[in-house]
């Protein structure tokens, strides 16, 4: 199992930097940030782009990987997606792992001017995203007409350092968005139930997650995947469980998504005066020497 961090992009630079250098430090696996124009408690709080946050992280790292938890159609297009996160691979060293999904109905499905989509429709408009990005990332030259989204005579050399391109990590909980992250994915996320912390017991979390791993695999057991192939990715955080209440707590939680086969754990970096706030001193201890504890 790796343990990796979530950096939310609310601090200017000048003091967010300090954050990506000290969790590379600590041993994160990855530090992931949001990919919103803004996001519910912090709608009227300071928000920065996330490409832009992870391009400047990977100045003040070199070890640690860097990644989107998560990116989505609301506010994107593939063709312009996947020139920046072309040059965002390169001035990383290839260390770039999207993580992608269909998206939702809050602040940025609206922030275009248009109406929120329909879950039908953003499952359709995830389906040819994803496809076209996949495409734009792997080819130098793509030409595209589809029912969403469209490219003509795309280039986009010299391509990705990670071949034959970065890795995609699919959030997804339904039929439609596991099959993709079956045929596309190399990492699949959850955040357990999508109905949120305060409908499900703590005691019914791991078996939440457990009926999400069966239904991943029979969807790799239909596209002929082996569903093995695909890392397993936690986000703490959208559930009742609070694993940064002490080290033990953090082992004890570890330990009952390792045995169900979760193969990382993702925790937000502690924000004061926030849905996310915790002991950092604790969170550092979880950092250093939780994994080695399970």
């Amino acid at each position: 199992m790796r343990l990796s961090t979530v950096i939310l992009p609310v601090h200017r630079w000048s003091e967010g930097r300090e954050m990506w250098w000290r969790a590379e430090q600590l041993g994160f696996h990855t530090a992931y940030t949001y990919d919103h124009l803004s996001w519910r408690s912090f709608r009227d709080l300071p928000w920065f782009g996330a490409v832009p946050t992870l391009t400047a992280a990977a100045g003040v790292t070199s070890r640690m990987r860097l990644g989107t938890l998560v990116t989505s159609p609301n506010f994107r297009h593939p063709v312009t997606l996947a020139k920046e996160l072309i040059t965002l691979d390169d001035v990383s060293g290839g260390r770039v792992t999207l993580g992608i999904g269909a998206g939702g109905t809050g602040f940025d499905a609206t922030a275009l001017g248009n109406e929120a989509w329909s879950p039908r429709e953003r499952a359709d408009r995830f389906g040819e995203f994803i496809g076209l990005l996949d495409q734009l990332l792997t080819h130098d030259v793509v030409t595209h007409e589809g029912e969403f989204y469209s490219a003509h005579e795309v280039r986009n050399i010299p391509g990705c350092v990670q071949r034959p391109r970065l890795p995609f990590a699919v959030a997804a909980t339904g039929p439609r968005g596991l099959r993709l992250a079956a045929r596309y994915g190399q990492a699949w996320v959850t955040y357990g139930d999508p109905r949120g912390p305060k409908d499900v017991p703590v005691a019914d979390c791991p078996g939440v997650v457990r009926a999400q791993m069966e239904k991943l695999e029979a969807a790799c057991a239909e596209s002929g995947r082996d569903p093995r192939e695909l890392d397993r990715v936690l986000l703490q955080g959208s559930t009742s469980e609070r694993p940064l209440d002490s080290v033990d707590a953090f082992v004890d939680y570890a330990g009952r998504y390792a045995e169900l086969g979760i193969t990382e754990i993702v925790v937000h970096w502690p924000i004061p005066d926030s849905i996310f706030e915790a002991d950092m001193a604790v969170f550092e201890k979880i950092a250093t020497d939780g994994l080695s504890q399970l």
